[in-house]
């Protein structure tokens, strides 16, 4: 395949919960303990609804469920909960993702972190990866509308200096598969706690296992094809 420029790979986009890491079990302890705190409980429900949610929306969400604190007050449990977590080494990586950040590293590719998790624990994750695996990071409190909005995936590919539509986006919840995929980019998702059948993606991969930099540009290359021919 000849690969013109829209065709051809300038950054990969990805987020960090259930993606990069599996931090699911340090958020839910500290939202567990919160929950029970009051009195309430963690139904499938709720679960399911926080997978995927930006910060901000969560913490709303706890309000409406009873927790008798102000948004900034849970977010600053959450936030201080996991990041002990996370300092204490308490991180479990997604299966192949560190090693296809470092094809990509070794290819040239340029990857941006697109999250809604707060700066500092973008932050933390990141410092226990080697220096400039990410070029760019783009966390919930710096966007104006969180993910499922294309805004945080708009952010990711401008601090990279890419055009959206020149970048590949990885994801794990049917919320950040519809804000990369409105957003432009060729986007993959990745499930890891719920089934991704469905949502709005240009291709499903069962895991990052055995993927590298040759397999994402080669993939990329074709979906982005079968994208422009579909708007012919």
């Amino acid at each position: 395949m000849v690969m013109t420029d829209s065709t051809t790979l300038a950054a990969v986009l990805w987020d960090m919960d259930g993606t990069l890491i599996d931090s699911e079990p340090l958020w839910l302890s500290a939202e567990n303990e919160m929950l029970e705190r009051y009195g309430i409980e963690m139904s499938e429900e709720v679960h399911r609804r926080l997978i995927g949610s930006g910060l901000t929306a969560a913490a709303e969400y706890f309000r409406e469920l009873g927790v008798p604190l102000s948004v900034a007050e849970i977010l600053q449990e959450w936030v201080e909960r996991v990041g002990e977590g996370l300092v204490e080494g308490s991180v479990i990586w997604r299966p192949g993702a560190r090693e296809l950040l470092g094809s990509l590293a070794e290819a040239g590719i340029p990857c941006a972190l697109v999250t809604m998790s707060l700066r500092d624990l973008a932050d933390l994750t990141v410092a226990l990866l080697p220096d400039g695996t990410f070029a760019a990071i783009v966390a919930g409190d710096e966007v104006e509308h969180e993910k499922p909005h294309p805004d945080p995936y708009l952010r990711g590919a401008a601090a990279l200096g890419v055009e959206i539509d020149r970048c590949l986006a990885i994801e794990d919840s049917p919320t950040g598969l519809r804000s990369a995929y409105a957003s432009g980019a060729v986007t993959v998702g990745v499930p890891n706690l719920l089934d991704l059948v469905g949502q709005p993606a240009d291709e499903l991969w069962e895991t990052l296992e055995g993927i590298d930099a040759d397999r994402v540009t080669g993939r990329f290359a074709e979906l982005r094809s079968r994208k422009c021919a579909s708007l012919d």
